[in-house]
Protein backbone atom coordinates (compact mmCIF):
# COMPACT_ATOMS: atom_id res chain seq x y z
CA UNK A 1 0.00 0.00 0.00
CA UNK A 2 1.55 3.38 -1.10
CA UNK A 3 2.13 5.68 1.96
CA UNK A 4 0.11 8.94 1.75
CA UNK A 5 1.95 12.32 1.70
CA UNK A 6 1.74 13.80 5.19
CA UNK A 7 0.08 17.53 4.46
CA UNK A 8 2.47 20.82 5.15
CA UNK A 9 1.16 23.76 6.51
CA UNK A 10 2.76 27.29 6.64
CA UNK A 11 3.48 26.77 10.02
CA UNK A 12 4.29 24.19 12.66
CA UNK A 13 5.08 24.62 16.39
CA UNK A 14 8.60 24.53 17.67
CA UNK A 15 8.06 21.91 20.29
CA UNK A 16 10.95 20.64 23.23
CA UNK A 17 11.85 17.52 23.75
CA UNK A 18 9.10 16.06 26.53
CA UNK A 19 11.46 15.65 28.96
CA UNK A 20 12.49 19.26 29.00
CA UNK A 21 9.10 19.75 30.29
CA UNK A 22 8.10 17.06 32.81
CA UNK A 23 10.31 18.59 35.64
CA UNK A 24 8.22 21.81 35.50
CA UNK A 25 5.14 20.22 35.62
CA UNK A 26 6.33 18.29 38.56
CA UNK A 27 7.38 21.34 40.88
CA UNK A 28 4.17 23.09 39.28
CA UNK A 29 1.52 19.99 40.50
CA UNK A 30 3.81 20.25 43.88
CA UNK A 31 3.54 23.54 44.50
CA UNK A 32 -0.05 24.06 43.32
CA UNK A 33 0.79 27.14 41.72
CA UNK A 34 -0.92 27.30 38.09
CA UNK A 35 -1.66 30.94 37.54
CA UNK A 36 -2.07 34.09 38.91
CA UNK A 37 1.51 35.59 38.51
CA UNK A 38 3.85 32.19 39.91
CA UNK A 39 7.15 31.46 39.96
CA UNK A 40 7.44 30.18 35.95
CA UNK A 41 5.48 33.53 34.91
CA UNK A 42 7.81 35.91 36.78
CA UNK A 43 11.45 33.95 35.52
CA UNK A 44 9.88 34.45 31.83
CA UNK A 45 8.83 37.87 32.18
CA UNK A 46 12.30 38.67 33.65
CA UNK A 47 14.45 36.27 31.38
CA UNK A 48 12.47 37.82 28.16
CA UNK A 49 13.34 41.34 29.33
CA UNK A 50 16.81 40.58 29.12
CA UNK A 51 16.86 38.07 25.81
CA UNK A 52 15.15 40.71 24.22
CA UNK A 53 16.97 44.27 25.64
CA UNK A 54 13.58 45.84 26.65
CA UNK A 55 13.10 47.18 30.18
CA UNK A 56 9.68 45.55 31.15
CA UNK A 57 7.89 42.84 29.81
CA UNK A 58 4.02 41.92 31.07
CA UNK A 59 2.55 38.22 30.05
CA UNK A 60 -1.18 37.44 28.35
CA UNK A 61 -2.84 34.78 28.11
CA UNK A 62 -2.93 35.68 23.89
CA UNK A 63 -1.69 38.74 21.95
CA UNK A 64 -5.07 39.64 21.36
CA UNK A 65 -5.58 40.58 25.26
CA UNK A 66 -1.78 42.11 24.87
CA UNK A 67 -3.48 44.34 22.39
CA UNK A 68 -6.38 44.90 23.79
CA UNK A 69 -5.18 46.29 27.27
CA UNK A 70 -2.28 47.85 25.73
CA UNK A 71 -4.85 50.30 24.34
CA UNK A 72 -6.51 50.38 27.56
CA UNK A 73 -3.51 51.01 29.53
CA UNK A 74 -3.13 54.54 27.34
CA UNK A 75 -6.95 55.24 28.37
CA UNK A 76 -6.68 56.05 24.02
CA UNK A 77 -10.23 57.76 23.00
CA UNK A 78 -11.63 58.74 19.43
CA UNK A 79 -9.84 57.20 16.60
CA UNK A 80 -7.03 55.11 16.02
CA UNK A 81 -5.29 55.23 12.57
CA UNK A 82 -4.06 51.59 11.70
CA UNK A 83 -2.74 49.09 8.66
CA UNK A 84 -5.38 47.07 6.90
CA UNK A 85 -2.59 44.70 6.00
CA UNK A 86 -2.67 42.61 9.13
CA UNK A 87 -4.77 39.98 10.64
CA UNK A 88 -8.08 40.96 11.88
CA UNK A 89 -7.43 40.83 15.46
CA UNK A 90 -5.24 43.92 14.85
CA UNK A 91 -8.48 45.63 13.91
CA UNK A 92 -10.63 43.91 16.25
CA UNK A 93 -8.69 44.94 19.40
CA UNK A 94 -9.33 48.81 18.46
CA UNK A 95 -12.84 48.11 18.13
CA UNK A 96 -13.34 45.98 21.62
CA UNK A 97 -12.03 49.71 22.78
CA UNK A 98 -14.98 51.28 21.39
CA UNK A 99 -12.83 53.45 19.23
CA UNK A 100 -12.88 54.13 15.45
CA UNK A 101 -10.47 52.50 13.11
CA UNK A 102 -9.09 54.66 10.29
CA UNK A 103 -6.99 52.58 7.71
CA UNK A 104 -4.53 53.87 5.65
CA UNK A 105 -2.61 52.48 2.81
CA UNK A 106 1.06 50.64 3.16
CA UNK A 107 4.28 51.74 1.96
CA UNK A 108 5.32 49.56 -1.46
CA UNK A 109 8.31 48.07 -0.30
CA UNK A 110 7.87 46.05 3.10
CA UNK A 111 4.26 46.70 3.29
CA UNK A 112 4.43 48.51 6.38
CA UNK A 113 2.18 51.26 7.25
CA UNK A 114 3.05 54.64 5.20
CA UNK A 115 3.80 57.67 7.44
CA UNK A 116 2.92 60.28 4.31
CA UNK A 117 -0.96 58.72 4.71
CA UNK A 118 -0.93 58.92 8.42
CA UNK A 119 -0.30 62.59 8.45
CA UNK A 120 -3.43 62.83 5.65
CA UNK A 121 -5.64 60.93 7.71
CA UNK A 122 -4.91 62.74 11.56
CA UNK A 123 -8.11 64.64 12.56
CA UNK A 124 -9.26 66.45 15.45
CA UNK A 125 -10.55 62.92 16.92
CA UNK A 126 -7.50 61.32 16.53
CA UNK A 127 -5.44 60.02 19.73
CA UNK A 128 -3.22 56.89 18.66
CA UNK A 129 -1.47 55.19 15.52
CA UNK A 130 -1.21 51.21 15.86
CA UNK A 131 1.22 50.35 12.83
CA UNK A 132 2.28 46.48 12.88
CA UNK A 133 5.53 45.54 11.80
CA UNK A 134 4.80 43.25 9.14
CA UNK A 135 6.26 39.78 8.81
CA UNK A 136 8.92 41.40 11.57
CA UNK A 137 10.44 43.91 9.24
CA UNK A 138 9.92 47.34 11.04
CA UNK A 139 7.88 50.55 10.26
CA UNK A 140 9.48 54.04 9.93
CA UNK A 141 9.71 54.25 13.15
CA UNK A 142 11.64 57.65 13.24
CA UNK A 143 9.14 58.99 10.81
CA UNK A 144 6.30 57.79 12.97
CA UNK A 145 7.55 59.03 15.79
CA UNK A 146 8.01 62.40 14.53
CA UNK A 147 4.17 62.20 12.93
CA UNK A 148 3.28 61.13 16.86
CA UNK A 149 5.22 64.06 18.43
CA UNK A 150 4.04 66.70 16.38
CA UNK A 151 0.19 65.86 17.14
CA UNK A 152 0.32 64.74 20.62
CA UNK A 153 -0.46 61.35 19.44
CA UNK A 154 0.59 58.13 21.25
CA UNK A 155 1.89 54.59 19.80
CA UNK A 156 1.65 51.39 20.12
CA UNK A 157 3.30 48.43 17.83
CA UNK A 158 1.73 45.32 16.97
CA UNK A 159 5.09 43.20 16.66
CA UNK A 160 3.68 39.92 16.75
CA UNK A 161 5.59 39.25 14.09
CA UNK A 162 8.51 40.66 15.14
CA UNK A 163 10.02 38.80 18.18
CA UNK A 164 13.67 39.25 18.76
CA UNK A 165 14.75 41.66 15.45
CA UNK A 166 17.09 44.29 16.48
CA UNK A 167 16.89 47.87 14.35
CA UNK A 168 20.37 49.21 14.01
CA UNK A 169 21.81 47.19 17.39
CA UNK A 170 17.87 48.63 19.29
CA UNK A 171 15.02 45.94 19.79
CA UNK A 172 12.52 47.23 17.51
CA UNK A 173 10.14 46.88 20.46
CA UNK A 174 11.73 49.73 22.35
CA UNK A 175 9.95 51.80 19.62
CA UNK A 176 6.52 53.96 20.50
CA UNK A 177 4.94 53.90 24.02
CA UNK A 178 3.98 50.12 24.02
CA UNK A 179 4.68 47.23 22.04
CA UNK A 180 2.63 44.15 21.98
CA UNK A 181 3.92 40.37 21.25
CA UNK A 182 2.21 37.06 19.74
CA UNK A 183 3.31 33.73 21.24
CA UNK A 184 0.48 31.64 19.32
CA UNK A 185 2.36 28.14 18.48
CA UNK A 186 3.22 29.05 14.88
CA UNK A 187 5.08 31.76 15.74
CA UNK A 188 8.98 31.84 16.43
CA UNK A 189 9.18 32.24 20.49
CA UNK A 190 5.79 30.07 21.32
CA UNK A 191 3.79 29.45 24.66
CA UNK A 192 1.14 27.43 22.98
CA UNK A 193 -0.77 30.54 23.15
CA UNK A 194 0.37 33.72 24.86
CA UNK A 195 1.69 37.38 24.41
CA UNK A 196 3.11 40.30 26.14
CA UNK A 197 2.97 44.12 26.42
CA UNK A 198 6.49 45.46 26.07
CA UNK A 199 6.85 48.78 28.33
CA UNK A 200 9.01 51.26 28.78
CA UNK A 201 8.60 52.37 32.88
CA UNK A 202 7.86 50.56 35.57
CA UNK A 203 4.77 52.89 36.18
CA UNK A 204 3.43 52.13 32.61
CA UNK A 205 3.92 48.42 33.51
CA UNK A 206 2.48 47.88 36.69
CA UNK A 207 -0.83 49.76 34.87
CA UNK A 208 -0.68 47.05 32.28
CA UNK A 209 -0.40 44.48 35.22
CA UNK A 210 -3.79 45.65 37.16
CA UNK A 211 -5.36 45.73 34.09
CA UNK A 212 -4.68 42.26 32.74
CA UNK A 213 -5.82 41.11 36.36
CA UNK A 214 -9.51 42.04 36.60
CA UNK A 215 -8.10 45.94 37.31
CA UNK A 216 -7.28 44.95 40.86
CA UNK A 217 -4.86 47.28 42.55
CA UNK A 218 -5.33 45.59 46.15
CA UNK A 219 -7.58 43.08 47.49
CA UNK A 220 -10.48 45.37 47.78
CA UNK A 221 -9.64 48.03 44.86
CA UNK A 222 -10.35 48.18 41.31
CA UNK A 223 -8.97 50.61 39.68
CA UNK A 224 -10.32 50.14 35.90
CA UNK A 225 -12.48 47.84 34.34
CA UNK A 226 -10.32 45.38 33.79
CA UNK A 227 -10.01 41.88 32.03
CA UNK A 228 -8.45 38.16 33.25
CA UNK A 229 -5.60 37.86 30.80
CA UNK A 230 -3.12 36.15 32.59
CA UNK A 231 -0.48 33.85 31.39
CA UNK A 232 -0.72 30.55 33.46
CA UNK A 233 2.16 28.57 34.72
CA UNK A 234 2.21 25.98 32.50
CA UNK A 235 2.51 28.23 29.36
CA UNK A 236 5.40 30.21 30.70
CA UNK A 237 7.11 26.87 31.85
CA UNK A 238 7.36 26.24 27.96
CA UNK A 239 8.72 29.57 27.21
CA UNK A 240 11.10 29.00 29.31
CA UNK A 241 12.26 26.18 27.53
CA UNK A 242 11.57 27.37 24.46
CA UNK A 243 14.06 30.78 25.35
CA UNK A 244 16.92 28.11 25.45
CA UNK A 245 16.32 26.34 21.91
CA UNK A 246 15.31 30.23 20.13
CA UNK A 247 18.78 30.94 18.64
CA UNK A 248 18.97 27.19 16.91
CA UNK A 249 15.50 27.54 15.88
CA UNK A 250 16.58 30.81 14.10
CA UNK A 251 19.39 29.32 12.39
CA UNK A 252 17.07 26.76 10.90
CA UNK A 253 15.04 28.59 9.32
CA UNK A 254 17.37 31.14 8.06
CA UNK A 255 18.67 28.38 6.03
CA UNK A 256 15.34 27.39 4.88
CA UNK A 257 14.73 31.19 3.70
CA UNK A 258 18.23 30.98 1.56
CA UNK A 259 16.98 27.52 -0.07
CA UNK A 260 13.39 29.06 -1.16
CA UNK A 261 15.58 31.76 -2.61
CA UNK A 262 18.46 29.92 -3.89
CA UNK A 263 15.70 27.70 -5.64
CA UNK A 264 12.72 30.50 -6.73
CA UNK A 265 15.33 33.55 -7.23
CA UNK A 266 14.92 32.49 -10.99
CA UNK A 267 11.48 31.75 -11.65
CA UNK A 268 9.81 34.62 -13.99
CA UNK A 269 7.17 36.27 -11.66
CA UNK A 270 7.81 35.40 -8.10
CA UNK A 271 9.77 37.85 -6.21
CA UNK A 272 10.50 38.31 -2.28
CA UNK A 273 10.62 41.45 -0.30
CA UNK A 274 14.09 42.86 -0.17
CA UNK A 275 16.46 42.66 3.17
CA UNK A 276 15.62 45.50 5.28
CA UNK A 277 18.26 48.06 5.88
CA UNK A 278 19.84 48.02 9.51
CA UNK A 279 17.50 44.98 10.25
CA UNK A 280 19.53 42.66 13.03
CA UNK A 281 18.90 39.21 13.84
CA UNK A 282 16.19 38.91 11.62
CA UNK A 283 13.51 35.87 12.98
CA UNK A 284 12.41 34.87 9.41
CA UNK A 285 8.85 34.60 10.89
CA UNK A 286 7.47 33.94 7.75
CA UNK A 287 8.31 33.59 4.24
CA UNK A 288 6.29 35.48 1.52
CA UNK A 289 6.59 35.34 -1.78
CA UNK A 290 4.54 37.61 -4.64
CA UNK A 291 3.05 36.42 -7.47
CA UNK A 292 3.32 38.43 -10.80
CA UNK A 293 0.04 36.82 -12.91
CA UNK A 294 1.48 38.22 -16.21
CA UNK A 295 4.98 37.04 -16.11
CA UNK A 296 3.76 33.81 -13.76
CA UNK A 297 1.35 33.31 -16.54
CA UNK A 298 -1.11 32.16 -13.85
CA UNK A 299 -3.05 33.80 -11.22
CA UNK A 300 -1.76 34.21 -7.44
CA UNK A 301 -5.19 31.96 -6.22
CA UNK A 302 -4.16 29.29 -8.94
CA UNK A 303 -0.90 28.84 -7.47
CA UNK A 304 -2.17 28.43 -4.38
CA UNK A 305 -4.59 26.03 -4.79
CA UNK A 306 -2.04 23.67 -7.11
CA UNK A 307 0.10 24.04 -3.78
CA UNK A 308 -2.97 22.63 -1.96
CA UNK A 309 -3.67 19.84 -3.77
CA UNK A 310 -0.10 18.85 -3.55
CA UNK A 311 -0.29 19.15 0.18
CA UNK A 312 1.18 22.31 0.86
CA UNK A 313 -1.00 24.79 2.52
CA UNK A 314 0.64 27.95 2.72
CA UNK A 315 -1.36 31.15 3.61
CA UNK A 316 -2.91 33.81 1.85
CA UNK A 317 -1.30 36.20 4.59
CA UNK A 318 -2.88 38.95 4.52
CA UNK A 319 -6.05 38.49 2.35
CA UNK A 320 -8.55 39.71 1.80
CA UNK A 321 -7.73 43.03 3.88
CA UNK A 322 -9.13 43.82 6.92
CA UNK A 323 -10.93 46.73 5.38
CA UNK A 324 -12.57 44.57 3.05
CA UNK A 325 -14.29 42.13 6.07
CA UNK A 326 -17.88 43.13 5.60
CA UNK A 327 -17.57 44.65 9.40
CA UNK A 328 -15.32 47.22 8.21
CA UNK A 329 -15.44 47.33 4.65
CA UNK A 330 -18.40 50.12 5.41
CA UNK A 331 -16.16 52.61 7.02
CA UNK A 332 -14.94 55.67 4.61
CA UNK A 333 -11.44 54.56 5.17
CA UNK A 334 -11.83 51.20 3.72
CA UNK A 335 -12.81 52.60 0.47
CA UNK A 336 -10.05 50.57 -2.40
CA UNK A 337 -9.21 53.43 -3.66
CA UNK A 338 -7.58 54.86 -0.85
CA UNK A 339 -5.73 51.86 -0.15
CA UNK A 340 -4.36 50.13 -3.51
CA UNK A 341 -0.79 49.83 -2.30
CA UNK A 342 -2.02 47.23 0.58
CA UNK A 343 -4.78 45.68 -2.38
CA UNK A 344 -1.65 45.10 -4.68
CA UNK A 345 -0.03 43.62 -1.78
CA UNK A 346 -2.84 41.37 -0.80
CA UNK A 347 -3.93 40.10 -4.39
CA UNK A 348 -0.51 38.71 -4.92
CA UNK A 349 1.68 37.18 -1.88
CA UNK A 350 1.40 33.45 -0.66
CA UNK A 351 3.01 33.10 2.55
CA UNK A 352 5.32 29.42 2.54
CA UNK A 353 5.89 27.10 4.80
CA UNK A 354 8.65 27.54 7.12
CA UNK A 355 9.37 26.41 10.83
CA UNK A 356 12.84 24.79 12.20
CA UNK A 357 11.91 21.38 11.74
CA UNK A 358 10.77 21.71 7.90
CA UNK A 359 13.26 19.34 5.77
CA UNK A 360 15.12 20.95 3.02
CA UNK A 361 14.16 18.18 0.65
CA UNK A 362 10.23 19.13 1.29
CA UNK A 363 11.87 22.80 0.94
CA UNK A 364 12.85 21.88 -2.34
CA UNK A 365 9.85 19.88 -3.47
CA UNK A 366 8.31 22.84 -2.77
CA UNK A 367 10.00 24.90 -4.47
CA UNK A 368 9.60 22.46 -7.96
CA UNK A 369 5.80 22.43 -7.34
CA UNK A 370 5.79 26.82 -7.57
CA UNK A 371 7.98 26.17 -11.33
CA UNK A 372 5.31 24.05 -12.34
Amino acid sequence: MKKKTKNIYVAQPSLPKLEEFIPFLEEMWESKSLSNGGKFHQQLEKELATFLGVKHVSLFANGTLALLTALQALRITGEVITTPYSYVATTNSIVWNNLTPVFVDVEPDFGNIDPKKIEEAITPKTTAILPVHVYGNPCYVDQIQKIADNHGLKVIYDAAHAFGNNYKGNSILNHGDLSTLSFHSTKVFNTMEGGAVISHDEKTKKQVDFLKNFGYTNETTIMAPGINSKMNEMQASLGLIQLKHHKSNIEKRQKIAQVYKSELQHVPGISFLPDYPGLDNYNYSYFPIFVNEKKYNKTRDELYFYLQKNGIFGRRYFYPLISQFSIYCELLSSKPENLPVAENFAKKVICLPIYSDLEINIVKKISKIIQF
